[in-house]
This record gives C-alpha cells, structure tokens and sequence, in this order.
C-alpha cells in the first residue's frame, strides 16, 4: 500500500514550525507487525529513509498503545544495508530449508501463559450466553 506524500508541520521547542516534507510512504502489515518505510527529505533537499515497526499493545490499565522501533537510513549507507540484509535473509532461507519456521512467542505472551492454570476459568457454553 503506497500512500500519498505530503508537507507535515511540526512544531519545535521555540514555537516555530518545522516542515517536513514526506515524499513517499510504503505501509507493510505482517502479522501483529506494521512496517513504515518513509522517504523523506532533509533540508538540504537530500533523501534519507526511516524504517518504522509498529506493534500494538495493551497497556497495564486496559489502554491500547503502539509501541515503534525506527531506524534512520541515509543514502549513502543504502548499498551496504541492502548488501546486509540480503545475507542475511540468504542465510535465514538456507539455514531454515524444508523447516516450518514459525514466529517466536514474546516474554509477555510466556509469562501470562506460565501463570494461569485451568482451575481460573468457568466452563461458559454457548447457550449460556446473555443468561444471568
């Protein structure tokens, strides 16, 4: 999905506003993950990339929130990032041939896991459903 480019104002600590100007956006969704690649451009009109990952969560009191990991790349660091990754999705193909590769679980989901115990939880059929 590629999404329109476009002129954000930002302000800054002193009141002014900064514009930043995003050239082109490229929205990846894979699972629970969301990855942002963002062209943008400097001041002096020089194009640089960020990489954002976006992964909802649940925060302790109920409330929903995104937490992003982002990774600033500049075009003349382009050519050995891309060499990079390639080995390194090469490898990860290489190493993983004819095996079911699934994603790992995280901390949080493995220790919400090891506390529960089935002696928590009432047997609800579907028929008792809107019964009070």
């Amino acid at each position: 999905m590629e999404e329109e480019a476009g002129i954000n104002e930002v302000a800054n600590g002193n009141g002014e506003k900064i514009v930043k100007e995003e050239i082109f956006t490229k929205i990846v969704r894979a699972g629970k993950r969301t990855y942002f690649f963002d062209v943008k451009a400097t001041r002096k009109d020089d194009y640089y990339l960020t990489i954002t990952e976006s992964k909802k969560r649940l925060g302790k009191e109920g409330k929903v929130f995104y937490e992003k990991h982002k990774i600033f790349l500049y075009k003349e660091d382009f050519d050995k990032f891309a060499d990079g990754l390639k080995d390194a999705v090469e490898y990860i193909d290489t190493e993983n041939e004819g095996k079911v590769v699934q994603a790992p679980v995280e901390a949080e989901t493995k220790e919400v896991k090891a506390n529960l115990n089935t002696e928590e939880f009432t047997n609800i059929e579907f028929e008792d459903l809107g019964k009070q």
